[in-house]
């Protein structure tokens, strides 16, 4: 299944740092959810230190940012108190949101290749509409384009 934009996202529950969430836990609010590949990373840090520091321009704006990737819940609970998010983070070991947002791509990593989550932002609207996805997402200035979309809104 490939989401479309202007589609309705599918319903889904998750596990994350406050507990379980779903996407109705967002209805009437713009959903940044942003996919990354690891816990602790120098690239996923800075990725997650730039939404944290723009959280409050985001939260003006009616939007909610929440991270997902591969790692524990542990691991998550130990990032986000280290990095002091003030957003959730998803856990997702089974992939089960990594496949319905087709975030799994074969990557190489050290000339090996690995399967591994393709840095990836979708924008959903308030009815759990698909706005507006990135892929293959570039750390730099990134979070600040995703900010500016979502204040169009």
């Amino acid at each position: 299944m490939t989401l479309e934009i202007n589609k309705s996202v599918p319903a889904f529950t998750a596990v994350s740092t406050s507990g379980e969430v779903t996407l109705k836990s967002y209805a009437g609010k713009t959903l940044v959810l942003y996919f990354y590949p690891k816990d602790s990373t120098p690239g996923c840090t800075t990725q997650g230190q730039n939404f944290r520091d723009l959280y409050k321009d985001f939260k003006k704006a009616n939007a909610e940012i929440v991270g997902v990737s591969r790692d524990s819940l542990k691991s998550h609970e130990n990032f986000k108190s280290k990095m002091e998010f003030p957003f959730e983070l998803i856990s997702d070991p089974d992939e089960s949101l990594c496949a319905l947002f087709g975030v799994m791509k074969m990557k190489n990593m050290y000339g090996k290749q690995v399967r591994g989550i393709e840095r990836s932002t979708f924008v959903i609207d308030a009815k759990g509409k698909l706005l507006k996805e990135w892929r293959g997402v570039k750390v730099p200035g990134h979070v600040q384009e995703v900010l500016e979309y979502v204040q169009t809104l």
